[in-house]
């Protein structure tokens, strides 16, 4: 079982992920606000992390910046409704994992989580 950490301004979808991810046995936080999540990471260990690119206070390109500042070894794995080449490319040189495509495709999720965590060991 590993901590997975979820963050998407639309309640819903984070908790969308959470079910899936559960079903896999782990133990998923889920967040709508950034400042909450970044208070969870720093008293907890986050295998993983699910960001949206666009959230409420911040890009999900700066909350990526200031995630991997506060949790280096975290893997990232970065959501979006809408994919462009720039954003991948910029969340991969900030040190995201993979990236996921809205709406998510649950064996695609599945896998790429399973892969993160396949790295981080």
């Amino acid at each position: 079982m590993k901590n997975i950490l979820v963050l998407d301004d639309v309640l819903d979808a984070a908790i969308m992920i959470k079910r899936i991810l559960e079903r896999q046995g782990h133990e998923v936080a889920v967040f709508t606000e950034e400042e909450e999540a970044l208070e969870f990471l720093r008293a907890h260990s986050v295998e993983v992390a699910i960001l949206d690119i666009r959230l409420k206070k911040m890009s999900g390109i700066a909350m990526l910046q200031e995630l991997k500042r506060v949790s280096p070894h975290t893997r990232v794995i970065m959501l979006t409704g809408y994919p462009t080449l720039e954003t991948a490319r910029q969340a991969r040189l900030l040190g995201a994992f993979d990236y996921c495509i809205k709406p998510i495709d649950k064996k695609d999720l599945e896998e790429k989580v399973a892969q993160a965590l396949a790295a981080e060991a």
